[in-house]
């Protein structure tokens, strides 16, 4: 008798409680009402190239125009996630892969939150690129090229990795012993052998303001 008692009243309470349940989800703040507070469409730029092509150089001079003009923006690269979220990884092929699967979940979260990411990854393959795109979603996902030749790239080595890699010191390096697929159909292109920084930033944001102007 004893247990039945107390399982009657565990189960009136059980009853209680789902019918008093109420959903909060048309409460939620939606990424829309934060596009709204901010004043912007919230985009990922995913900038793709070989290392020294002036990616992060170009990142970092865009999140500045950005934020002069009074947009909100996170910058994400190898250097900043790779101290953190991704300390855990290191290069193989399988490592690279996840890498770039949780800057897109990150990016993912800021867009969400009516925030500009400018991500800067080399992103070598078509497959990894197309991951990333699923996760941010076609519509949001900015894809941008900067091109560079392999050559002009060993010139610059702003980082020496490319003699580290030549003396095989570094191993499945992108272009040298790793694959480099160039994108087929980004929404811009860049060329930083034959163009300037400020002519290569401009054609960028001229092209990022149009997704990011809230209508």
């Amino acid at each position: 008798m004893l247990f039945k008692s107390i399982f009657c009243i565990f189960a009136s309470q059980i009853k209680y409680a789902l019918e008093n349940i109420h959903p909060i989800f048309d409460s939620i703040l939606n990424r829309q009402d934060k596009e709204r507070l901010l004043k912007q469409r919230s985009l990922v730029v995913w900038m793709v190239g070989l290392s020294g092509s002036g990616k992060s150089t170009l990142a970092r001079a865009i999140e500045r125009d950005l934020h002069e003009q009074g947009h909100l923006t996170q910058l994400l690269d190898g250097d900043n996630l790779r101290t953190g979220i991704n300390n855990n990884l290191g290069f193989s092929e399988a490592d690279r892969n996840e890498n770039i699967r949780r800057a897109a979940e990150v990016s993912k979260l800021f867009l969400n939150c009516g925030v500009i990411s400018i991500c800067s990854f080399i992103s070598p393959t078509e497959e990894i690129r197309k991951n990333a795109r699923g996760i941010i979603g076609d519509t949001d996902f900015f894809e941008v090229y900067v091109n560079a030749p392999f050559e002009v790239c060993e010139q610059r080595d702003v980082k020496g990795l490319y003699k580290k890699a030549r003396k095989g010191e570094l191993k499945n390096f992108t272009g040298l012993d790793a694959p480099f697929e160039a994108p087929q159909h980004p929404a811009v292109e860049v060329r930083t052998d034959q163009h300037s920084l400020e002519e290569c930033r401009n054609q960028i944001l001229a092209a990022i303001y149009e997704r990011i102007r809230l209508s």
